[in-house]
């Protein structure tokens, strides 16, 4: 039995498909808050509408259907193996992240399972070993991407090398040269130049199989292949032995953009000998058209086999990064018509960066998938702060007060967050103090993610834009990259 079976429960409404296509127009004024609730239609049912059904639909965020109302994902936690699904806070409405912050306290978890809400059990567990590399891929780490959907809080699934997800036995999904659409909603500040952070049709041996065996959203920024314009990153497609913008081979396509949205909205889809790339802005705004033309060389009529992976190509290249938030696959080539409006309900949803406020959490380094660390649990001021992997222990537990401190306690002793000597130059350490209300240990959390430095006006800063844990903390000028964006929570 597929792991499909636990609780995948959707309900059926007998709207017709002309109701649905009047509430689609709806969609586009609901308000953030609302988005919080119940919507009166998903993604999935406006492609239902427009006779295009999803046939897979995963989401750590949010129902893409109105009237979903089983789990998003499994997470499992470190410090016992136990498991548990994260559902919904109503039918057809966001996550339940307080269910995982919960289950998690004190330890470390991470998902185990992506479900389907299509009803077809496509779910995606850790991937198997491939023909790239020979290894089983692990699990994302689930507090990894936090972010609020609707103004409440949810979860992405931050990938980065060796984590990969995959399904090689699905129900549904499009083989050879069937028609077929997919979406999905990444962090477009987070990728790289890597193979291949992927989410789509695949091949169901896990191995390299020839032009076509595939048929995958790219996002990143490999320039091994086909290119867009600009430096990326770039959405492309996946149709194996090739990343395409185009119809042509080894070539740049000027007309695909660099697209670099906090939320990025992307789209590929294809018939025969047909093929085409859209994206836009998951928070406002329309979707564009990057390329819509015919098959690349060599590769009509298509020979896709339907499997389904996440954060990975299809022979289990590894080396790709990104975060996901949702996305589906369809049967039948969906219409341009059917997309927009998907996309206006995709803004709707109110996608946006965590953290802000007052509140107590782990203090997420977005662009690294680590959180800010009191190494050791260090009590000793002047200790210089460091990112670590998320342990939800107490040196990673951070209070930022009313008053701007950034505080954390150990062994009964709470230390702010301090700009080492007062100072305001790019390059400052970010230590631990005894708190003394001076304003270099006072903490403006913006809604761009980024942390300031009330004193300085300088950003938090992961030096050098590492990712590897115990890469140390300063002050830089601010610069809007991934690596001086936060969330705490």
């Amino acid at each position: 039995m597929k792991a499909g079976a636990l609780g995948g429960r959707r309900k059926f409404g007998s709207l017709g498909a002309g109701m649905v296509i009047i509430l689609g127009a709806l969609a586009g004024t609901a308000t953030s808050t609302g988005a919080a609730h119940a919507a009166s239609q998903g993604p999935c049912d406006i492609y239902a509408a427009g006779g295009t059904p999803c046939v897979a639909a995963h989401s750590t965020t949010r129902a893409l259907y109105a009237s979903y109302d089983g789990p998003l994902y499994q997470v499992r936690r470190s410090s016992d193996g136990a498991t548990t699904n994260i559902g919904l806070l109503s039918a057809g409405g966001v996550a339940d992240a307080a269910a995982q912050d919960s289950f998690c306290a004190g330890t470390s978890c991470v998902i185990t399972v992506i479900y389907d809400q299509s009803g077809r059990g496509n779910n995606l567990t850790p991937a198997p070993a491939g023909g790239y590399v020979t290894t089983p891929d692990s699990p994302a780490d689930a507090t990894a991407a936090p972010i609020t959907i609707g103004g409440r809080k949810a979860y992405g699934v931050y990938t980065s090398t060796g984590i990969g997800y995959r399904d090689d036995s699905t129900n549904g999904v499009a083989t050879d040269d069937s028609p077929e659409g997919e979406y999905d909603i990444v962090d477009g500040t987070h990728y790289d130049n890597g193979c291949c952070f992927d989410y789509g049709n695949a091949e169901t041996t896990n191995h390299n199989d020839g032009n076509g065996t595939m048929e995958a959203i790219y996002f990143g920024n490999a320039k091994y292949w086909d290119t867009g314009a600009g430096n990326g990153p770039w959405i492309m497609a996946d149709l194996e032995n090739g990343l395409f913008s185009g119809s042509n081979i080894n070539s740049q396509n000027p007309g695909d953009p660099t697209v670099d949205y906090r939320f990025t909205t992307a789209m590929v889809k294809g018939e025969s000998n047909q093929w085409a790339i859209r994206g836009g802005d998951a928070q406002s705004g329309g979707l564009s058209t990057f390329y819509s033309g015919p098959r690349p060389a060599g590769y009509n009529p298509m020979h896709k086999e339907g499997a389904i992976l996440l954060g990975i190509g299809g022979d289990n290249s590894d080396g790709g990064a990104g975060t996901f938030y949702e996305g589906a696959m369809t049967a039948g080539y969906p219409s341009d018509a059917t997309e927009n409006t998907v996309q206006t309900n995709i803004n709707a949803a109110g996608y946006g960066p965590g953290g802000g406020g007052t509140g107590t959490g782990a203090l997420h380094a977005d662009g690294a998938g680590q959180c800010l660390d009191d190494p050791h649990g260090s009590t000793t001021g002047g200790t210089q702060m460091q990112i670590w992997g998320c342990n939800g222990q107490a040196n990673q537990t951070w209070t930022h007060t009313s008053s701007n401190q950034s505080t954390v306690t150990n062994n009964g002793t709470t230390d702010c967050l301090d700009a080492s000597g007062q100072g305001t130059s790019p390059g400052t350490k970010v230590i631990i103090w005894p708190c003394d209300g001076a304003s270099n240990q006072q903490w403006q959390f913006n809604s761009n993610g980024s942390i300031t430095g009330v004193q300085s006006g300088l950003c938090l800063d992961v030096t050098g834009g590492a990712t590897t844990a115990g890469t140390l903390v300063e002050l830089w000028n601010c610069t809007g990259a991934g690596n001086q964006r936060w969330n705490l929570g």
